[in-house]
């Protein structure tokens, strides 16, 4: 018997630390001693924010759009904060980076007035959406108009959560409706290279593609277009 999938969303409360950095050397040298909860929200809640798709956190985007150091950039972005399981992990591949990039170009431009990094922390609240499905096609019409902060808190957040490539969804569709091959076509979904839309986009196509294959293999295609004409021709129409 299939459990209820219960949907949540997530609001986040900004909170400034008041520390900030106009050269790349202090950018370093405060990713070393930031907060956790800091370092979470300029990594794993990028994607949350809707920002520039071409970079996968905030230390990249402000390298690569305030000083314009584009390698450093795309090696920034390059790092997955989902390989590693302790999130100190992740800020010591930052500080790798960062001060490999440092050794060859020891003097990088400083930034204007006013374009300085900003580190702040967020508080994050997780309440539920008041949506539920209990079979794959309610999933369905949930996932095409649920909060775009659900989809981030259940196909983001929960790889955090979980570790690795695993997310709410595919972990439902494979415990509980037992739709494990659906499962792995959600987790191949890169979640670095699309927007909350795009990803929303993609899981819908995926799951209306194996809710028709379940339909037609049931034999309700048929059935349906069959019922269609019955009714056309009560209605004085033709089939």
């Amino acid at each position: 018997m299939s459990q209820l999938f219960d949907f949540r969303q997530c609001i986040t409360l900004l909170k400034s630390t008041g520390s900030t950095a106009k050269t790349l050397a202090e950018l370093r040298d405060r990713i070393g001693t930031i907060s956790e909860p800091s370092l979470y929200h300029h990594t794993y809640q990028y994607f949350l924010k809707g920002h520039i798709l071409e970079y996968t956190n905030d230390f990249a985007e402000w390298a690569g759009q305030n000083l314009e150091e584009r390698e450093l950039a795309e090696e920034l972005s390059n790092v997955d904060p989902y390989d590693f399981p302790d999130i100190n992990e992740l800020r010591e591949e930052l500080l790798r980076v960062m001060g490999l990039y440092l050794e060859r170009f020891p003097e990088p431009r400083e930034t204007r007035r006013g374009e300085e990094f900003y580190f702040n922390e967020t508080i994050t609240l997780v309440f539920p959406a008041g949506v539920r499905a209990k079979n794959l096609a309610e999933f369905l019409i949930a996932v095409k108009y649920v909060d775009r902060s659900c989809l981030y808190y259940h196909f983001y957040d929960s790889r955090y959560r979980l570790g690795g490539r695993v997310n709410d969804f595919s972990q439902w569709l494979a415990d509980s409706v037992n739709k494990k091959e659906l499962a792995e076509r959600l987790m191949e979904i890169d979640p670095f290279v699309h927007s909350l839309e795009g990803i929303r986009e993609r899981i819908v196509s995926a799951i209306e593609a194996e809710v028709r294959f379940d339909m037609e293999s049931a034999g309700v295609h048929h059935e349906v277009r069959e019922e269609l004409k019955r009714d056309m021709i009560a209605a004085g129409g033709r089939p």
